[in-house]
């Protein structure tokens, strides 16, 4: 679409939208803003700006073109309205791939994305050509097509709400991580979010690439697929600690890279397999040298007395404590405790029975966490996460990993999962 002279209304005032009126500007439009925000700051003069926007305003509105921001629900109130009297509704990301002219790889899946993605951006860079992380994590895509030399190729990580919005987008390689059901309050059933991720493939063709997890219930695909696993013998295998492609090592997880766990093996391997539809031979060793994991995602903080300790403050739910447990590979001695959220943590017992040798439970779930625990593996109660890792520590034989995944919330006893994440960290470097 051209632009000029052309009535853009943007929905959502927040970078994404920002950036989206700077493109839409830069093209020619007459750009409006809305938000229900009482107060809507940092626009150029240009943009005209509607604060505490209201469902009334948005079906008197008229425009040639709707952007929503991903942070609006494309199934709410405002955008029905304000799509009323828009003759075209997209997204910030599809509104701005279609002034980006390098090569994209979009990553989705419900874990893994943006570990994936910052994986994806090192090795390209290093390996020769330039990249840059952008979608739901980094920056927003519009804003790469505003730089004054936009790299040749973008890893785009592609949440559901911005798939949702696609018409054009196509990715060169697509990336299919895994699927959980998540965004349920978004959401009206399972089936509907599985469906707005496998949008990612709807446009690609021939001569694109699927990367995708083997076992995975998708659509027939028009592109090249390209499979990976840590259960089966595929294209990509691993066993989570060696990274096979048909056979051929390729890297060595724990001598070559700080990254730990099945999940992240997974995440590896869909990385390399993305890049290397772009460039060859890939400088991997280079790539990883110095990288480490988005914090408080099953980081590894420090190797102990051959004893590995994984900081997964991040795990604030069952399904994301059920993962992290999953995806080990060494005997687990499990730190979990937190809030009391009224979660029904049975269906744990069988992986630690599987993965684990002990446990340890703190906070203010402590007991009835320890109670259901004890009945898969010798579980310990104490109170704070100080008495945790003193305790796990003495249970946790050299070749061992001291897993800190807590499975539920963090508001008992720190401000977010941020500050338990940083606790622990800081309390496992000063062991002496």
């Amino acid at each position: 679409m051209t632009l000029k002279g052309k009535n853009i209304s943007i929905l959502g005032a927040g970078r994404s939208g920002r950036a989206a009126a700077a493109l839409a500007l830069r093209e020619g439009a007459e750009v409006s803003v809305f938000d229900e925000a009482a107060s809507i700051q940092g626009f150029d003069a240009r943009v005209t700006v509607f604060p505490s926007t209201s469902v009334d305003q948005g079906i008197a509105n008229q425009c040639d073109l709707l952007i929503v921001s991903p942070g609006i629900d494309t199934y709410g109130p405002l955008v029905k309205a304000f799509s009323q009297q828009a003759k075209k509704v997209v997204g910030e990301m599809e509104f701005a791939w279609g002034y980006y002219h390098g090569d994209t790889i979009a990553i989705t899946g419900t874990n893994g994305k943006t570990t994936t993605t910052e994986i994806v951006n090192r090795i390209l860079n290093v390996s020769g050509t330039t990249c840059e992380p952008c979608g739901n994590y980094g920056t927003p895509l519009a804003e790469i097509v505003m730089m004054e030399n936009p790299p040749a190729a973008i890893a785009l990580e592609a949440s559901s709400f911005q798939l949702e919005t696609i018409v054009t987008f196509k990715p060169l390689v697509a990336v299919w991580l895994n699927f959980a059901p998540d965004h349920m309050d978004r959401y009206t059933s399972v089936e509907q979010y599985h469906a707005a991720k496998c949008r990612i493939f709807e446009n690609q063709d021939a001569n694109c690439t699927a990367i995708v997890r083997k076992g995975e219930k998708l659509p027939a695909l028009a592109a090249q697929v390209v499979e990976f696993s840590t259960e089966s013998d595929t294209d990509w295998t691993s066993n989570g600690i060696t990274i096979e492609h048909r056979g051929e090592l390729i890297l060595h997880t724990e001598r070559d890279t700080c990254l730990r766990g099945l999940h992240n093996a997974e995440n590896i391997m869909a990385a390399i397999a993305a890049c290397e539809v772009l460039v060859k031979p890939l400088k991997l060793i280079e790539a990883f040298d110095g990288y480490v994991p988005p914090p408080h995602r099953c980081e590894l903080v420090r190797t102990l007395d051959g004893v590995e300790y994984l900081n997964d403050s991040k795990a604030t739910n069952l399904h994301a404590l059920e993962s992290a447990l999953r995806s080990q590979t060494r005997p687990v001695v499990l730190i979990a405790g937190g809030k009391e959220k009224g979660l029904d943590y049975q269906s744990v017992v069988p992986l630690l029975k599987a993965k684990a040798i002990a446990a340890v439970t703190f906070g203010q779930i402590a007991e009835p966490l320890g109670t259901v625990f004890q009945h898969a593996v010798p579980t310990t109660i104490v109170v704070n996460l100080q008495d945790a890792i003193n305790t796990a520590r003495k249970l946790a034989p050299r070749g061992s990993t001291i897993l800190f995944s807590p499975g539920t919330s963090s508001f008992d006893m720190f401000t977010g999962y941020e500050q338990r994440g940083n606790t622990f960290r800081t309390i496992v470097n000063n062991i002496l």
